[in-house]
């Protein structure tokens, strides 16, 4: 594995199965990881949440569960499907912007990996 894998291995992601998903394709990953990492949908969620905006928060919030489950970013993935849920339901979840500050951190580690 690459030192990219072997450190979101360590964090708690499940690349062994997301690889699968990539045909082992180590540089093919490290190219969307690059833009999983760079996605705007991290920023589109704050200012969603910010101005109490249900729908484009559910929308970001579900792009970026969708692309982290993808690629085996579970901190993540775990992190965002309460909030996308209820979301969904139409409603602006109480922790949001608690949540949305660990989101923040988690991308902060995960774009150190990057590099």
């Amino acid at each position: 594995m690459s030192a990219l894998t072997d450190k979101l291995a360590a964090y708690g992601c499940n690349i062994d199965e997301a690889m699968g998903r990539f045909l082992n394709n180590e540089a093919f990953y490290a190219k969307c990881y690059g833009k999983f990492v760079a996605d705007k949908s991290f920023a589109r969620l704050g200012e969603a949440l910010q101005a109490g905006d249900v729908k484009g928060a559910f929308e970001a919030a579900h792009d970026l569960k969708g692309i982290s489950a993808n690629m085996g970013i579970t901190p993540v993935y775990e992190l965002i499907v309460g909030m996308v849920e209820v979301l969904r339901a139409g409603k602006m979840p109480e922790d949001a912007m608690e949540t949305y500050g660990r989101l923040m951190e988690m991308h902060a580690d995960l774009e150190s990996f990057a590099g």
